[in-house]
Parts: structure tokens; C-alpha cells; sequence
């Protein structure tokens, strides 16, 4: 899968190293530009209280919730356990990409793409249609004509916009809202946070020495386990989850997890590391630079979507402690993505 997602960021002769990812919102004019490394970096304690507000808010738990392990969360993680420790691919669980993406993909690599014959295609799929043209609205100028037809949609966007929508559309099957409780409240609330982790990732790794595709991939991926988790609540549990001790062995059996799964799909070493140094908090001086800016990433779209959801207030400068001088600027660029739709993008 790495391989395939790789060819969508190439020119379609070029046979080396990965080209940057399709350009992202530029930070506000006159802002400086400094890598991460440059700044104090996240205290346990900021991102412990962020983690423990995004939590809350993820499975609708109550502050006062009683911290011990509940018998139906005790069942969702020893089936998690067993699947980490059988022979069981993880990617197995995880929903295959549709046939369409690698026709459009296709398309989009030759040097004169045809807007007719991607619109063609496109047209086949009701989801990639209503992304397609979402898109396009959100780039005009406000107040102008909405458009309502594929073909101006592609015109609107082009070339690179439709490579960036794919690789999203790529991952967002991995969530089934035909399944139970737990993966229609708790699924699009993840995708959510990931595409945004994605998008910071790649807007800091471009200002700095570490592949934006990498980068945005991590975001991306570091929650696969999680998503794959939600079938076992499904199936064990029909009671409120989301004690803290739950919350704790499960995001990190399910990160475990998601480096497993990116393993499975040929995934650079750096990015399943970046993605398994996120279980100690603690040792940030110890990670990699891709897993330092994976920490931050995913810490600033936490705090974007609590911030939404009024459970925390972003004018708060503590929360930006440790940051860099252009974290805020990225900070504003992590708007709800236009691309997914009301039910989270899941199809």
C-alpha cells in the first residue's frame, strides 16, 4: 500500500525518492518560520490534560467517571489482545480501498491529464462526487456561482487539489458507519482528528528536513488501530466506555497495533517508528525528529477540535507553551477539512 500511495505524490516517470505531498495552507503573511525542534518542546502535563479532555469528549465519558476498568471494557481489551497476539493480520480487519482510487490515480499521473475522463470516473462513486465538488466550493471566492457539475469541480481544483482529495478518500474507507453503536459515534470523531494531524504534519516536516509524505502519513495512520478496536466494543460491549485506565491500555494496545498494520503495508521504517514512540510521553528528548513532530501534530489537532467542541478555550497561552513560534499559524490552517462530509467522510 506504501508503494501505491507513494505514486501518487511522483511525476509519472520518476522513479526516486517520494515528492513533497501537495502544497498546504501557508502560514499568515509575516510569520516566521522556525522547525520544532527550536522550541522547549510539549510538558507531560500539557498534553496529559489535552489527551485526557480529547478522551472525554471521543467516548461522551463524565470527569467524575470511576477510574477502574468496567467487565465489559475488560472484554474489549482482551479481545484487542487477542488479535495482537494470534496470527491474525490486523490488516485483515481494516476495510480495502475501493477499485476506483487506482483508476483516478492512474489518470492523474499522465503529464496532460483528461478532465473528462477523470470526471467520468469520479462520477461512478456518489462519495468522491460529493468530496469533488465540496472541495471546489470551498476554493472559490465567496459569493460566486456554486458549483454543481464535476467537470467545473476539476477545472476548480486541479491536478494537485484531486491528488490530495484521493489520498484522503485512499484511507477514509477504513471506516464502516454500517456497523454498530461504538463505529458510528467514535469513527468519524477519529478520522476527524487524523486527517487534521496529517495536515500539521505535513505543513511543520515542510520547514524542515523530514519527508512531508512520511509526515503526513504517520497523521494518518497512527489511529488505524484504533478504528479496527471499534469492532470489538461493537461486539462485546452495549454500555457507556471510556474509564480512564480503559482509555490508557487501549490507545496504547491500538497504536501497537497500528504500527503492526503499517508494517504489514511496507510503510518506512520511520513512520511505524514515529507512531510507536508515542506510547511514553515522557521520552520526548529520545524521539525521532519525525516522532517529535508526530506528538505535536497530533497534539495541536486535539486542541483544534476541543476548542470547537467548547471544551477547552485556544486563547489560552499555556496551551501553547513549548511550541514553536509558528505552531499557532499551523494551529489556524486545521480547520475541519472540506473534503469530508457530515458523517466524518465515511462513505
Amino acid at each position: 500500500m506504501f508503494r501505491w500511495l507513494q505514486r501518487l505524490f511522483l511525476p509519472p516517470a520518476e522513479a526516486g525518492p517520494p515528492a513533497a505531498a501537495p502544497a498546504t495552507p501557508p502560514p499568515p503573511a509575516g510569520s516566521e518560520i522556525r522547525p520544532p525542534e527550536a522550541a522547549a518542546g510539549i510538558s507531560f502535563e500539557q498534553k496529559d490534560r489535552v489527551n485526557t479532555l480529547y478522551h472525554n469528549w471521543l467516548f461522551d465519558s463524565r470527569d467524575d467517571a470511576d477510574l477502574d476498568v468496567t467487565p465489559q471494557e475488560s472484554q474489549v481489551l482482551d479481545a484487542l489482545e487477542t488479535i495482537m497476539q494470534s496470527k491474525q493480520s490486523g490488516a485483515d480487519l481494516v476495510r480495502r480501498m475501493p477499485g476506483l482510487i487506482p483508476q483516478v490515480l492512474q489518470s492523474l499521473r499522465t503529464e496532460h491529464f483528461s478532465g473528462a475522463d477523470i470526471a467520468r470516473k469520479i462520477s461512478s462513486d456518489i462519495v468522491l462526487v460529493a468530496a469533488v465538488i465540496r472541495l471546489a466550493n470551498n476554493a472559490i471566492e465567496q459569493g460566486g456561482s456554486r458549483i454543481t457539475s464535476i467537470e467545473h469541480a476539476i477545472i476548480v481544483i486541479g491536478q494537485e487539489g484531486l491528488r490530495q482529495l484521493v489520498t484522503s478518500v485512499a484511507f477514509r474507507p477504513i471506516i464502516d458507519l454500517n456497523s454498530g453503536h461504538f463505529t458510528r459515534l467514535l469513527a468519524p470523531r477519529i478520522w476527524d482528528q487524523s486527517e487534521r494531524c496529517a495536515i500539521a504534519g505535513r505543513i511543520f516536516a515542510g520547514q524542515q528536513d523530514i519527508d512531508p509524505f512520511q509526515a503526513f502519513l504517520a497523521g494518518l495512520v497512527q489511529n488505524v488501530g484504533l478504528i479496527v478496536s471499534l469492532r470489538m466494543m461493537d461486539q462485546v460491549a452495549n454500555d457507556r466506555l471510556g474509564s480512564p485506565l480503559f482509555c490508557a491500555s487501549l490507545l496504547r494496545n491500538a497504536r501497537l497495533l497500528s504500527c503492526s498494520i503499517g508494517q504489514e503495508w511496507h510503510f518506512p521504517e520511520p513512520v511505524t517508528l514515529a507512531i510507536r514512540e508515542q506510547l511514553n510521553m515522557h521520552k520526548r528528548a529520545a524521539m525521532s525528529p519525525l516522532g517529535q513532530l508526530l506528538s505535536m501534530s497530533d497534539y495541536l489537532s486535539k486542541i483544534k477540535i476541543l476548542a470547537e467542541q467548547a471544551r477547552l478555550d485556544d486563547a489560552d497561552a499555556g496551551l501553547f507553551a513549548g511550541l514553536p513560534a509558528h505552531a499557532r499559524a499551523c494551529y489556524d490552517a486545521l480547520d475541519a477539512p472540506e473534503a469530508a462530509g457530515a458523517d466524518g467522510g465515511a462513505p
